[in-house]
């Protein structure tokens, strides 16, 4: 497989999503190549693969999200100039693809390619055998977080600006507010060294902060071009139950901001953890 973008999916167990997000990139307008990665092979996975005709990669190892992701990365990174890593759990717009080669056209210094993003809330039941089942899902409207993220993320609305260090800097300083799966990277010019980070759940804010800081432009379409899905199951949800979120958010904060300030800005970033139902 070769050509110019490829979506590499990170599939972790027998996700009740997965599917839905396989369909999402099969559907899109504009056809790209798609791939899967994991270290949890299994007979579901397999099956999908067969019947999507999807390469599947397996990475020996325990699983880890960034040993994962630069697997999948460094896969994909070997006939494609663009890769996204979609998650396992979201869906994207037809029209996403399109939209990212629009983009490059224009912008071929362009490192990193994100869009702004609907919310989807699943709720799930458990089953018998301790799996979660999908039983309503809705579009979270009115969500402070997202409209806060769109005013941190302005400054790349300024394309002619988007390659300064201090620009694309400046969007990272209270926080990520770029959604990393609406995120797709330019392997031609980043190359192989990605997702260095000791971070589990601030794995893709610092991983975005390194790539401020080499040379390449950052490129935001403020239209909500894939849905990323909140739900009992996500690797976030498990960042904040046993307070890795916080961990992670502390030490980010901490490269970029005086300790006092830090605080000050956790204490207003912890509402975040809101969206997952978790009291502060």
């Amino acid at each position: 497989m070769s050509g110019i973008h490829a979506f590499v999916i990170c599939a972790y167990k027998k996700s009740p999503y997965l599917e839905s997000c396989i369909r999402s990139l099969m559907r899109q307008t504009v056809k790209s190549d798609v791939i899967m990665v994991t270290a949890t092979p299994s007979q579901y996975l397999s099956k999908l693969c067969r019947a999507y005709k999807i390469p599947l990669f397996i990475r020996e190892g325990e699983p880890e999200i960034g040993e994962d992701w630069l697997f999948g990365w460094k896969q994909a990174g070997k006939d494609h100039s663009l890769v996204t890593i979609a998650h396992q759990d979201d869906i994207y717009h037809k029209n996403y693809v399109k939209e990212l080669l629009k983009q490059y056209k224009a912008h071929p210094d362009m490192t990193v390619f994100c869009t702004d993003y609907l919310i989807l809330q699943t709720k799930e039941e458990q089953m018998a055998d301790g799996t979660l089942y999908p039983v309503h899902t809705e579009i979270v409207s009115g969500d402070k977080g997202r409209f806060i993220k769109k005013i941190l993320r302005f400054p790349l609305r300024f394309s002619f600006l988007a390659h300064k260090e201090w620009v694309k800097k400046s969007v990272l300083l209270f926080g990520n507010p770029i959604c990393c799966p609406s995120c797709t990277y330019n392997h031609d010019r980043i190359g192989d060294v990605m997702f260095r980070s000791e971070f589990t759940f601030a794995l893709d804010w610092d991983n975005l902060y390194e790539l401020a800081r080499r040379p390449g432009r950052f490129i935001c379409v403020e239209r909500p071009l894939m849905a990323y899905r909140i739900h009992d199951g996500a690797t976030t949800k498990q960042c904040i139950g046993d307070n890795r979120r916080a961990a992670d958010e502390i030490a980010m904060f901490e490269k970029l901001w005086p300790r006092w300030m830090v605080k000050l800005l956790m204490h207003f970033y912890k509402g975040a953890y809101k969206a997952y139902g978790e009291k502060e």
